[in-house]
């Protein structure tokens, strides 16, 4: 079942798909999730099967407010809920030792969740819908076949998982492209040592001035999360980083760099917020085109620009 228009009826049928044991794809404002009951063993089962994710890889729960914490988390530091209450909704997973509702079925066999408010009204819209029927979580990996690339656009999830997906019970929702475009900031809450596990839109310097703590530049945790592999968001093209093009070859950079004769500019973004944005659509683009190589050229700075270097780094290997 593909939702092209997400009324309000489309949603309350896409929150009772989820109670009944199928799977919604939907967008947040980093990409589209696939999402399930994070209660249920099955439907769970489901993500992992459509997705051929291992099944040590921990899923990322999201929640409607920051109110549904309890449910899943124990030992609850005062910085996170600093955390919490700044950036959610919004793009950050917070990292807890779970409760007993987190079973081994989410949390890939650990004793933590990962837990998130995302910043999307339709999102938000089912995640209550979700709640107002019973729900307590919707778990919800990148909607897209593990380690390639995220999708940011309803379109893209059709793509790549309508052989994999129910055509009668299953559904995505089209809530047009993703805001922006990166997965989130994941942040380990466990300890009183802060320590971001996977890099994105909420930066090392935002979570410092919202906790007044330090945060730890390599982390030192066993704690599996999603995104950590060395090779993942890679397109079927090759990805080259900070070379230039031959002819017939893709090619990605700040609009301010010009694009070599003869190359197929992919992305040329004027932001690093607008790279972020574009970078997996071109990625996305250069597959569907056929390229079998595409040339980055890396944003420079801190923060956000980090977390498009580490996505790319890995999309490179």
């Amino acid at each position: 079942m593909f939702l092209s228009k997400c009324s309000t009826d489309s949603i309350k049928a896409a929150a009772q798909s989820l109670i009944d044991g199928h799977l919604v794809a939907f967008p947040t404002e980093t990409v589209y999730g696939l999402g399930a009951d994070a209660t249920s063993e099955s439907a769970i089962a489901k993500i992992y099967k459509a997705k051929g994710r291992p099944a040590d890889h921990p899923l990322i729960v999201h929640i409607s407010s920051i109110d549904a914490i309890n449910d899943w988390a124990q030992d609850i530091n005062e910085y996170a809920i600093n955390l919490a209450r700044d950036f959610w909704p919004g793009p950050m997973t917070l990292v807890f030792k779970r409760s007993d509702l987190a079973k081994d079925f989410i949390t890939g066999n650990q004793n933590t969740v990962g837990l998130r408010v995302p910043n999307q009204s339709i999102a938000l819209a089912l995640l209550k819908e979700f709640q107002a029927l019973g729900g307590k979580g919707i778990a919800a990996p990148s909607a897209n076949r593990f380690g390639a690339v995220s999708p940011t656009t309803a379109q893209a999830v059709k793509d790549e998982l309508q052989n994999y997906l129910d055509q009668t019970n299953d559904a995505i929702l089209d809530g047009g492209p993703c805001q922006v475009g990166v997965e989130s900031t994941i942040i380990d809450c466990t300890s009183q040592t802060l320590q971001i596990l996977r890099l994105g839109a909420i930066t090392k310097e935002m979570i410092q001035e919202s906790t007044g703590l330090l945060v730890i530049d390599e982390a030192s945790t066993d704690i599996r999360v999603s995104g950590s592999l060395e090779s993942h968001y890679s397109p079927s093209a090759t990805v080259v980083l900070d070379s230039y093009p031959q002819s017939g070859e893709g090619f990605i950079a700040i609009d301010s760099i010009q694009t070599p004769p003869g190359a197929i500019r992919l992305a040329a973004p004027s932001s690093i917020e607008g790279f972020a944005r574009d970078l997996y659509s071109a990625l996305r683009f250069a597959d569907a085109q056929g390229l079998t190589k595409v040339c980055v050229i890396q944003p420079e700075g801190p923060g956000l620009a980090d977390a498009i270097r580490d996505r790319l780094k890995r999309a490179a290997n």
